[in-house]
């Protein structure tokens, strides 16, 4: 639908110009070109919106590559999401969570729509490669998550350095170093 097009393209064009919460529903109305009650009617709030639109955004683009090499796969799949996250998404995503902080139902959502299906994602490939031997059996892989984004996030939601390609390659490497298998000593 062409109005549902222009809403999610407005919402994140202003978003990433102004901040999220700079935004309001009727500034993203009239950018794209509709009334604000055609908002309320697929959207109960700017949150749900957001959530929306960074979805639609990103859609297949932060999928799990299975090569069967868990290094190569996740240097890939987190080069890509640095690279969103280093752009108009990076900014309606800092701004989701800061609203999560403070409503309830928008955390749920964040947790439902964006953070839980990619973790189980994730957390999928990552029992994969610890079947074929690639990674630790006794590490949990929702732990194997954590380890391997939260310093993503941590440079994304405090600003501490950028997410450059080296970087992440290095702060894989030394992630994955810990949760390589170690080979047995006589």
């Amino acid at each position: 639908m062409e109005a549902r097009r222009a809403i999610l393209d407005a919402a994140i064009t202003l978003i990433s110009e102004r901040g999220y919460a700079n935004v309001t529903i009727e500034a993203i109305a009239a950018s794209a070109g509709v009334g604000k009650t055609t908002i309320y009617r697929w959207w109960s709030s700017k949150g749900d919106l957001a959530l929306e639109a960074i979805n639609d955004r990103v859609g297949e683009a932060i999928d799990f590559p299975d090569t069967g090499d868990i290094s190569a796969d996740l240097r890939r799949q987190l080069l890509e999401v640095a690279r969103l996250l280093d752009g108009e998404i990076g900014v309606l995503f800092r701004g989701i969570v800061a609203e999560a902080q403070s409503t309830p139902t928008v955390g749920a959502a964040l947790l439902d729509t964006i953070i839980e299906p990619r973790t189980r994602a994730c957390e999928a490939r990552l029992a994969k490669a610890v079947d074929d031997g690639q990674l630790r059996p006794d590490v949990a892989t929702r732990m194997m998550v954590e380890l391997i984004y939260a310093p993503l996030y941590y440079r994304l939601l405090f600003k501490t350095d950028p997410a450059r390609p080296r970087d992440i390659a290095l702060l894989l490497d030394y992630t994955l170093s810990g949760l390589r298998p170690v080979p047995a000593t006589d």
